[in-house]
């Protein structure tokens, strides 16, 4: 999804070179230059950033399954911090800029919301790669900016469904579903993280910036704005506590991101959750 946003983002601002890059052996979105790459693979990595020769390199790729990532470890630290080192390897060699997205996820959920120089102690496997990555950034001599956003929401037309699609899709079906009541973060807007990268570059920033929304709120009570814009039956929702979905990885409860540097140092500006829904309903019909 953030992919799709950034390139389409760049696209309509015209002026720029954009090469899309993934493992799919067919772009996502038909719309800019593309190659195949497994990130994993040092050569490639290697071979595609010194002949593009880019300014920006944004990394959107990660392995985000929380709970597989506790079984899957050694294709998650594979994607996640080995991938890291590769492009700023190469990055280094001519002077790239990386722009990375890390997560709340490196922070135990106890104490949140966290500024960007909290103290990390991430609760599962997960956490500890996308730390790893913040950390080979920074032993890399590679210049870098790290984005730490928390749930992920927005429109793409070809990737699975967001969280508020999902809720969207399953309470206009009729479904019963079950949302945590323990989750506090402040969800973020796929094109208000896209804000961000451009305003990254518009000012090429270094350094840890967190993005997120403005409001600080349960996964419960998200999902209830949800069923309340969008006029759904929201007798169909059932409360319950984290621990009942007997997940594999624990997950940071008490957390979310405070974003006051962002929006001194970026000229960072979220949508409130219902100028989001407006957007995304405009582009879904939903």
């Amino acid at each position: 999804m953030l992919g799709q946003r950034t390139i389409d983002f760049y696209l309509k601002k015209g002026n720029y070179e954009l090469l899309s890059v993934s493992i799919e052996d067919k772009p996502v979105l038909d719309k800019s230059e593309y190659l195949q790459c497994d990130i994993t693979n040092r050569s490639e990595v290697k071979k595609i950033i010194q002949s593009f020769c880019p300014d920006f390199i944004v990394n959107a790729a990660a392995y985000t399954n929380v709970d597989t990532s506790e079984s899957e470890r050694e294709l998650a630290w594979k994607t996640n911090v080995k991938a890291v080192e590769y492009i700023s390897e190469a990055a280094r060699a001519i002077d790239a800029h990386i722009i990375h997205f890390s997560t709340d996820y490196i922070f135990d959920g106890k104490n949140g919301p966290y500024s960007e120089n909290a103290v990390p102690n991430p609760l599962g496997y997960y956490g500890r790669t996308k730390l790893a990555s913040e950390n080979a950034l920074k032993i890399s001599g590679a210049y870098y900016t790290v984005l730490r956003t928390n749930v992920l929401y927005g429109t793409a037309p070809n990737s699975r469904p967001d969280f508020v699609k999902w809720v969207v899709q399953s309470l206009k079906n009729k479904n019963q579903i079950r949302i945590v009541t323990d989750q506090i973060n402040n969800p973020t807007f796929i094109d208000d993280l896209v804000q961000a990268i451009s305003k990254v570059i518009e000012f090429g920033k270094t350094g840890t910036f967190n993005i997120g929304g403005r409001e600080f709120l349960s996964r419960y009570d998200f999902t209830i704005m949800i069923a309340d814009y969008f006029k759904l039956d929201k007798s169909l929702i059932t409360s319950i506590h984290t621990e009942e979905l007997k997940q594999a990885a624990r997950r940071p409860l008490k957390s979310g991101l405070i974003t006051i540097k962002a929006e001194t140092e970026l000229s960072y500006k979220s949508h409130t959750i219902e100028a989001s829904f407006a957007e995304m309903k405009k582009e879904l019909d939903l």
